[in-house]
Order: C-alpha cells, then structure tokens, then sequence
C-alpha cells in the first residue's frame, strides 16, 4: 500500500484484463462518480471564496482543515502507538507540506479567478511527472503546458494579481511535495490513518493563523457551518465518491479524468462567482489540460501511473485536504 487510502481493491469490472464488463456499462457508474467528486471539490472552493469576506483566507482554510481533520480522524480512528520516530516524523512533514499547501491555494483564490488558479496549481505535479518520466516525449508536455502558461498571462501577467500567481505557482510546488509525502506516509501507515493523523497536524498548525485573521468570526455559527460545509464539499464527499469510484474504474482511466479539474474549476468560477473567461484564457486551460492529459498516457504508457504527477492515489489522497 503507497498511499493514505485503500488502492487495492479489485476492480469487478476488470478481473485482471483490464477490460470492461461486457454489457460495456460497467464504467458508466464509476465515471460518474469522479466527475461528481470533481464538480464538489472545485464547487467546494468557490463556496470557500464566497466565505472569505467573512473570515478571510487563513479563516477559510483553518474552518476546512479543522471540519476535515475531525471526520477523518472519526471515521479512521487512527492508533496513536506503535509506530516510530521516523513514522511520525514523516506524518508531520506531511501534515505542514498540506497545510502550506492549503494556505498557499486559498490565498491565491482571494486574488484571482478560481479556474486560473487551479491551472496555475496544476503545473506543479505536472512537471513532477515530466521529470519522475525522464521521456523525450515528455518534453511536449512541458512545453504545451508552458504555452498554456504564457497564454493565461497574455505575455506578461499583468491583467492578473501577480501575488495571486505567486500563491498559485508556491500551491502548485507544495502539490508537488505532498505527492512525495504522500506515498510516504502510505507506506508507513494503513489504509488512511497517516492522512487523518496529517489532516490533524495541519489543523493544529493552522488554527493560530485563522484566529490572528479571523478571531471570534470563527465562532459565528453561520460562518462554521459554511466552512464545515466547504470541507465536506472539498474533502469528506469526493473522496467518499472517489473511494467507491476507484473499485471498478481503472487507475489509469482516473488519472486522465483528474486532469480535467481546471476546467471544471473555471465552471465553477463562472457559475458561483461570475468570473468569465476571455478566449484566451480559456484556450490556456486547454493547453495545459492537453498536457496534462498527455503526461498521465505517457506514464500509463510506461506502466508507471502510480507515482506519475496526476497519479490517482496521490491525486485522491489530496482530496482530503
């Protein structure tokens, strides 16, 4: 097991071949439930900006964290013993890679259209995975997705608010560092204890910085209840979709669909928060979804979808934070 939840679970639809069942429905379900689990997550996130004009950014994610870190740690009941300094160790570097990671997106979120930086975000596993390839072809990819870079910021950047781009890019290279973390901590604990255990550390870390910002706003029971609801729309529900998704849908099929995310993060941005894309913008997202999209078939092309920058098991565990 390498990552902080279930990823053994044989797939009815595939017994060993990898094919589907043959009335040729068996995927229609599980493909269903990672797009259902992809418009909570991104839906969650525009929730959570519609939330920070009352608690701010660090409120927002201090709610999230906390609201999620209780839920896992009831649902998992993690045991506290038995296990050694280098296991806890790498659960707590694991916990503040999430923690800066969740900062570091929601302050760019405070600054700039959701759906842009959920592109800018995604570049960090992507050239993980660019680089774990060490492919030729992979050079492609990179390059589409920096063509989709410099598209989204018309040359220069200067239509976006350029620390919100530096929160994007600093979220997108935490994303990066908790893929490592996060096998890691797989490797070191079951099923998804080591994510509950994390979850809790980032919370704690947290909880100062949301009380400097927030303060008693964080008691109002309006402003808990919507960040309560943000982290089971962010973090609770689709990795309970995702989790049911992953027994019949192969991993690779899942890794693809993931890459879809910015996109569903601009729709979301456009439905919630009345933030429009210009053409330009949009055919960015495209290019670095394209990108995306081809790193993952390289990585499945090498066998080697776990571990890739998009990979289902990291990308699901990330779910939960």
């Amino acid at each position: 097991m390498t990552t902080p939840s279930t990823t053994a679970t044989p797939s009815p639809t595939a017994s060993g071949t990898g094919h589907a069942a043959p009335d040729g429905r068996g995927s229609l379900g599980p493909v269903g439930l990672v797009l259902a689990g992809g418009v909570s997550v991104q839906f969650g996130g525009a929730l959570a900006v519609t939330l920070m004009p009352r608690a701010g950014a660090l409120g927002v994610v201090t709610l999230r964290l906390l609201v999620a870190a209780l839920v896992l740690m009831v649902l998992c009941r993690p045991r506290l013993r038995g296990h050694s300094r280098t296991d806890w160790g790498t659960v707590v570097v694991f916990g503040i890679t999430m923690a800066a990671m969740n900062g570091l997106f929601y302050q760019s979120v405070a600054r700039i259209p959701l759906g842009l930086a959920v592109t800018l975000e995604v570049l960090g596993p992507l050239v993980l995975s660019v680089l774990a390839s060490r492919r030729a072809v992979n050079l492609v990819w990179a390059g589409l997705a920096l063509a989709g870079v410099f598209l989204l910021g018309g040359g220069s950047f200067s239509g976006l608010d350029p620390l919100g781009v530096v929160f994007a890019l600093g979220a997108g290279a935490m994303w990066a560092a908790y893929i490592v973390f996060s096998a890691r901590t797989g490797r070191r604990f079951p099923q998804a204890d080591g994510l509950a255990l994390a979850m809790a550390v980032s919370a704690v870390l947290f909880l100062p910085l949301g009380i400097v910002e927030a303060g008693t706003k964080l008691l109002d029971p309006t402003t808990f209840a919507l960040g309560a609801a943000v982290a089971v729309l962010s973090s609770v529900l689709p990795y309970t979709l995702e989790l049911l998704a992953l027994r019949r849908l192969p991993a690779s099929t899942f890794a693809v669909m993931m890459s879809l995310e910015p996109a569903l993060a601009a729709a979301a941005g456009f439905l919630i928060l009345d933030q429009a894309l210009t053409a330009m913008q949009a055919a960015a997202i495209a290019l670095v979804i394209g990108a995306s999209m081809g790193a993952v078939r390289t990585q499945v092309g090498r066998g080697q979808v776990k571990g890739a920058g998009l990979s289902p098991d990291d990308r699901r565990a990330r779910r939960s934070a």
